[in-house]
């Protein structure tokens, strides 16, 4: 079927499924991220609420797929409002014999738990997520050994966000030729997108790949909100790269996404018109990365730090033109030396924003912000 992981990576998910059924052990997991700590997704939040027997269905398939006999299903926190529709149904299927021993008069044997998460955004990172069912606190692991061989208490584990397991029902049910009708030569099916900002009709989205970007915003979302211009659209989230109006006609799939040097990742959409300052976007999003960074790393919880005194400098006008080169060192930095994906993708923003917008955040040393909505009170701001 060419399937590829939903939640961002992009890794193919028959040779992860592969790589865990292969390994010999006396115990194998199956965890389902639902974590979504990502700003600007919440499409598993959608699966989770409007059809979650899907969820668990599928996360059976898989256990049976690679000999899991325990799963987990590893939910954000801010999502406990679906905790009790989604205990009471795993308990059901408990009782109607799709969960226990002998399932389906077989002799497989797999049970499903349910655990929160309580509002770290590392947790979506595989090995932080681990630490986190394992009951510490959710620090990401050093990689070599991958989960696949060790992973949940030392045994190997397959880790899968939700939307990559429910695509196991449909290429089962249709079969994988037909799968692959839907998208392109590389990524095959459909993809749902998280669209907010400022657009008519934001919501999730199911869309094969292949589209451009606008026509997921003209022709999905109704354009845009009181017919305004777009300005730019981050896609992947606050870790996702900044795509100009420019470029709106990029195809929506992995391999467009890789010519242009930047990632689908979870899918977020968020869609930005020209009353929003670059500079000022910039530093909400940096803000987000010094609260969620879990500090294990210098360069991730030195660099964030930094990172957000810069552009705060620079928002109150008390900025220089060098600090936009001592920004995309401390970025680089960041991206080649911090410990996970947090630290690496936390200034793809920043780097792509001055890619395209530089002139705007630059004229902001002269005391002018382009959309008004940056203060050059006297004093600077509030990293000082």
């Amino acid at each position: 079927s060419k399937l590829v992981g939903r939640g961002g990576a992009g890794f193919p998910a028959g040779l992860k499924m592969r790589l865990v059924a292969e390994k010999e052990s006396d115990k194998k997991y199956i965890v389902c991220n639902a974590d979504e700590g990502e700003p600007g997704t919440f499409k598993d939040r959608e699966l989770l609420e409007k059809n979650p027997l899907k969820v668990i269905e599928s996360i059976i398939i898989a256990a049976y797929l690679i000999g899991a006999d325990t799963g987990y299903l590893y939910v954000r926190g801010e999502y406990d409002n679906l905790k009790e529709n989604i205990m009471l149904l795993i308990d059901d299927c408990r009782d109607k014999g799709y969960l226990g021993l002998g399932i389906g008069d077989s002799d497989f044997n797999f049970d499903l738990l349910y655990r929160s998460g309580t509002g770290a955004y590392i947790c979506g990172e595989e090995t932080a997520l681990i630490e986190s069912i394992e009951g510490r606190a959710g620090d990401p692991r050093m990689k070599p050994p991958y989960t696949a061989e060790e992973g949940l208490w030392g045994k190997p584990t397959l880790i899968n966000n939700v939307e990559t397991l429910v695509n196991l029902i449909p290429i089962i049910t249709l079969g994988a030729a037909s799968y692959r009708e839907y998208g392109t030569e590389e990524s095959t099916g459909t993809k749902l997108f998280s669209v907010s900002g400022a657009v008519k009709k934001r919501g999730v989205y199911e869309v094969p790949f292949g589209i451009t970007l606008r026509e997921l915003i003209y022709d999905y979302c109704d354009g845009m909100k009181n017919d305004g211009e777009i300005k730019f659209v981050q896609v992947g989230g606050s870790s996702g790269a900044i795509i100009p109006a420019s470029n709106l006609d990029i195809e929506l799939s992995y391999e467009a996404f890789r010519e242009n040097h930047v990632t689908l990742g979870s899918g977020a959409v968020i869609v930005a018109d020209e009353s929003i300052c670059s500079l000022d976007y910039l530093k909400s999003t940096a803000a987000f990365f010094v609260h969620e960074s879990c500090g294990k790393c210098t360069p991730c919880r030195e660099g964030n730090r930094h990172v957000v005194r810069i552009l705060d400098h620079l928002s109150h006008g008390i900025g220089k033109e060098e600090d936009i080169d001592t920004l995309l060192r401390t970025c680089q930095v960041m991206r080649e030396a911090s410990f996970c994906g947090l630290g690496q993708t936390a200034t793809t923003s920043i780097v792509s924003m001055l890619d395209h917008f530089k002139e705007e955040i630059v004229t902001h040393i002269d005391h002018r912000c382009l959309t008004g909505v940056c203060d050059f009170e006297e004093g600077g701001g509030l990293h000082d």
